[in-house]
């Protein structure tokens, strides 16, 4: 072998190794920062001590979401209700017929929804319209004054309560 093919070998297998670790690292970023499988991350939501007692607020938090080198800021919402003794029910703002944002309207005391008429308790029961169970709530604590929430989407139009 002469000195000149060495030293392409050598060029060639150096590039070829620097590109190879350059390219993987989106993949070993992804295995070191990957949480458990049905593990979720607790999003800070706000502050619960100046909430009303037993009206429902609506209330917006910001998640991050890490998916390999892409990293973005996601704005969810989340239905509050604060009861006396210092508990909280958090519910998804998704409805478990298909999928469409509900609202609370103060003028009935009823979640409803726009898209095909299902009504829902304060409690989150459904009192007509189609949809198949009540209202999803989310895994939830409060420190310090401050409601955390673990958010999860679930399967709709089934009644049973099935995480995505």
């Amino acid at each position: 072998m002469t000195r000149r093919g060495f030293f392409r070998k050598v060029v060639i297998g150096a590039l070829s190794g620097a590109v190879g670790i350059i390219v993987s690292i989106p993949v070993i970023r992804l295995v070191i920062n990957a949480r458990p499988p049905g593990r979720l991350a607790w999003s800070r939501v706000g502050d619960i001590t100046s909430l009303p007692h037993e009206s429902p607020v609506a209330m917006n938090f910001e998640m991050r979401s890490a998916q390999a080198y892409m990293h973005q800021l996601i704005l969810r919402d989340v239905w509050v209700i604060r009861h006396a003794g210092g508990n909280v029910t958090v519910f998804s703002p998704i409805c478990p017929h298909l999928g469409c944002h509900y609202k609370w309207d103060p003028a009935t005391g009823h979640f409803e929804c726009p898209c095909h008429g299902s009504v829902f308790t304060v409690n989150g029961k459904v009192i007509g319209g189609p949809a198949p169970r009540p209202l999803d709530t989310l895994p939830h604590k409060i420190e310090n004054g401050a409601l955390y929430v673990q958010w999860e989407r679930f399967r709709v139009g089934i009644p049973q309560k099935v995480r995505i």
